[in-house]
């Protein structure tokens, strides 16, 4: 019996730690984006097993915009509230909603916040994946030893699985003025 609670106190140590561990992990992600003010980054998405790639400029709270390389030369810009999507080879821009846009959780830094103090943390040999349940899932990773966001996964609002993976080029740099302006109606 002696062994058993022996076993048990050392079983105990061993969660406690790891619960501190994984505090202390989600404190030092809290303290650098609240000290991030804009973020420059090269992508991969893929929605339902077609890849796109890109670069997009991201100013908190809730402005992007994404230069994909694709053959239509894509240009996706959210502004507060709207997002236009411009085909520049054809000279067509379509505007929609984001409201229910799953953006939302990236774009404002307090949902991003909240999604990291709630979010249940799952840690591998590279990565920090934060898996959070709310309105829809999302997973956001975080490289493990610098402790930048690396991406996240999601199912949008019409059911599309969509992982996002990027790769930071410069953080907190100032943008132009206009960067984020939505383009006119057509």
């Amino acid at each position: 019996m002696l062994v058993n609670v022996k076993s048990f106190k050392i079983f105990i140590f061993f969660i406690l730690l790891s619960a501190n561990l994984v505090a202390s992990e989600k404190n030092q992600i809290i303290a650098q984006l609240n000290a991030l003010n804009s973020l420059e980054f090269t992508f991969d998405q893929v929605i339902n097993e077609k890849t796109e790639k890109g670069s997009c400029l991201l100013e908190f709270p809730g402005k992007l915009k994404c230069d994909y390389f694709d053959d239509k030369k894509k240009e996706l810009i959210i502004n507060k509230k709207r997002l236009a999507i411009t085909q520049k080879r054809y000279n067509k821009t379509y505007y929609y909603p984001i409201s229910k846009s799953p953006f939302l959780n990236i774009l404002y830094k307090d949902k991003l916040l909240e999604i990291v103090k709630y979010g249940e943390l799952k840690l591998s040999d590279q990565i920090l994946k934060l898996i959070y349940l709310y309105d829809n899932e999302i997973t956001i990773f975080f490289d493990k030893k610098t402790l930048d966001l690396k991406g996240w996964q999601i199912i949008d609002q019409y059911n599309n699985n969509i992982n996002f993976t990027l790769n930071i080029v410069a953080k907190n740099d100032i943008f132009k003025k206009g960067t984020f302006k939505i383009p006119e109606i057509n």
